[in-house]
């Protein structure tokens, strides 16, 4: 287990909370590389302790966690912003449709509640530093025909709970793109949920939309690989630094 380390002053020490399902969380194969530590990128463990942040970040199902886009992202925004800490706190569960985005809500698969949780870590980690960002990658649960039509107005009222809740009323909100794989075209549903990220932007102020074009799966047709991780983490940064004021 790795060491707590010294917090900067509270101004830069600058937050994102990553939230979602397995493909925010991260499925990808884990390489000594992903676990060599930055002095400037830390994440707060599942004890809610800061430590440097290596992967596997997220503990929502140990067995099957590895890579995935937080760290890259936090490496990326470091190195832009000189003099700055970057704390990432993950909180995506694996399966979570977004009505368990919802306080008092369970998530079976889990024994969790997504929501519930994620706000009892915020609260723990926000008095040492700023909230900067909230990154979301989830859809995959919702893609069927009974939620697909719900989305939007679950996931407009997400990003309004989070603001509200987190006292941040103008934070963020960058969501990324489900696979597109070949070998695993999508439903109607799916681009019913692919249509409402596309058009977050355009519908909700403070908001982003990062594309997973040209990325591959791990082989399950479900989660990217590890190097397409990398890359979506390359794409949320770049997406969150286009909207820095």
């Amino acid at each position: 287990m790795a060491d707590e380390v010294p917090l900067p002053a509270k101004e830069n020490f600058h937050l994102f909370l990553l939230v979602g399902q397995s493909n925010m969380a991260g499925r990808g194969e884990v390489t000594p590389d992903d676990q060599r530590p930055d002095p400037r990128v830390l994440m707060l463990d599942k004890e809610g302790r800061w430590v440097p942040a290596v992967d596997p970040m997220h503990f929502d199902k140990p067995a099957i966690v590895g890579v995935g886009l937080g760290r890259t992202f936090g490496l990326e925004i470091a190195k832009a912003t000189p003099g700055v800490t970057i704390g990432l706190i993950p909180c995506a569960v694996g399966g979570s449709p977004v009505e368990t985005w919802e306080p008092g809500a369970f998530d079976a698969a889990t024994k969790t509640h997504p929501w519930d949780d994620a706000m009892a870590r915020a609260r723990l980690a926000l008095p040492a530093g700023t909230l900067k960002g909230i990154l979301w990658h989830q859809g995959e649960s919702d893609s069927t025909p009974e939620r697909a039509g719900l989305y939007a107005q679950r996931l407009h009222a997400l990003i309004d709970r989070f603001r509200s809740e987190l006292a941040a009323p103008s934070v963020p909100f960058i969501a990324g793109q489900m696979g597109i794989f070949p070998e695993s075209p999508w439903s109607g549903e799916k681009t019913i949920v692919d249509r409402v990220h596309q058009d977050l932007p355009a519908q909700v102020k403070g908001t982003a939309f990062v594309s997973a074009a040209g990325l591959t799966h791990k082989g399950d047709k479900v989660h990217f690989d590890a190097a397409s991780y990398r890359e979506l983490g390359k794409r949320y940064a770049a997406a969150f630094l286009a909207m820095k004021p």
